[in-house]
């Protein structure tokens, strides 16, 4: 048994993640400060083997004291949104992230240099190969192409280069992990997030599956689709996500490499739609949508190459878009009935 901190880890992916550690028997000491969604709850919360301490990823002496006795370091700790977030706070999520990132290695440093610390796993974002003009995108492309346009983007980024200058200098051993479009049930509306239509109706989070499902289920009648509905994205379950990221905690082939984590099933946000309505209204409904003006930074083709991860770590995606909807669906359903979206 190894003992983990995971920092942001009552966020949507954090939450896989303790889920799947405490699945195979490890201890979890989980750092989050509810920035987001406010106070969550998760099943696992008062697992035995699960500590969840509210506060703040800048804080060096707070991360530093967590991770005195700790194996591995998931730095998942992050000011995390849908696309409008990347207008919205586009210097707070800079800033914001900068500093976690800074404290983080500053307390991780420290931990593996007292002989503690084994490695430290860096949550980044395919949103490093943002302004890529070659696909599918391949470990290795976020250097060569030109840097993301969005801060977010460009921030994660950042983080990995932490991940290496942090290794260069300071021995520091690193895996970085990118997850691709993660669907999964648990996130909430965000609390201070600006008020954002499509049509008649308020975006929650401004991630695509929720929030076309929130639509439907409340009545919207044609669906509003941001864009023409051609972008092409990669929707990979939370669960599997989470298996990718614990899969490279002692994985000796993750020591000091990157991976993509992602299904390989190309999907546009048209057949997305498509998939959603038929699944809420019934196949006999007829499909009817208007396009609406697109986000800033919103990605036309965003297309992994997961090769790697599979040769290297045996990882593959293996939750169908249609098992991930029959789950996200109810759940949503039940969370606009209740009030909470």
């Amino acid at each position: 048994m190894v003992k983990v901190l995971v920092t942001g880890s009552a966020g949507f992916i954090g939450g896989y993640v303790v889920q799947e550690l405490l699945g195979r028997g490890h201890e979890v000491v989980g750092l989050d400060d509810y920035s987001k969604y406010g106070p969550v709850s998760h099943a696992h919360d008062t697992h035995p083997r699960y500590r969840l301490v509210e506060g703040d990823a800048r804080d060096v002496g707070l991360v530093r004291e967590l991770l005195a006795d700790c194996d591995h370091f998931i730095a998942g700790a992050a000011m995390i949104g849908g696309i409008s977030y990347f207008h919205t706070y586009a210097y707070d999520l800079l800033a914001t992230n900068e500093r976690i990132m800074a404290a983080s290695c500053d307390a991780a440093i420290e931990a593996h240099r007292a002989g503690t610390l084994r490695k430290m796993t860096y949550v980044s974002s395919s949103m490093v190969y943002e302004s890529t003009d070659r696909w599918p995108s391949t470990e290795g492309d976020e250097r060569r192409v030109p840097p993301p346009a969005s801060s977010y983007g460009f921030q994660k980024l950042a983080v990995e280069y932490y991940a290496r200058a942090a290794r260069d200098q300071y021995g520091l051993p690193y895996t970085i992990v990118r997850p691709f479009n993660c669907v999964g049930v648990g996130e909430g509306r965000a609390a201070g997030q600006a008020e954002i239509l499509s049509g008649n109706v308020t975006l929650a989070m401004s991630h695509v599956v929720p929030d076309l499902v929130q639509k439907i289920v409340k009545g919207q009648d044609p669906l509003h689709i941001h864009g023409d509905g051609n972008q092409v994205r990669h929707y990979t379950y939370g669960g599997d996500l989470a298996r990718g990221i614990v899969d490279t905690l002692e994985h000796p082939g993750a020591l000091n490499e990157d991976f993509n984590l992602s299904t390989e099933r190309s999907t546009t946000v048209m057949e997305l739609a498509r998939l959603v309505w038929d699944r809420i209204k019934g196949p006999g409904v007829p499909f009817r949508h208007v396009s609406e003006q697109s986000f800033p930074h919103d990605v036309q083709r965003r297309v992994p190459d997961v090769t790697k991860a599979r040769e290297v770590l045996g990882f593959e995606a293996t939750t169908s878009l249609e098992d991930m909807l029959d789950e996200v669906i109810p759940w949503v359903t039940k969370a606009v009935a209740d009030g909470r979206l």
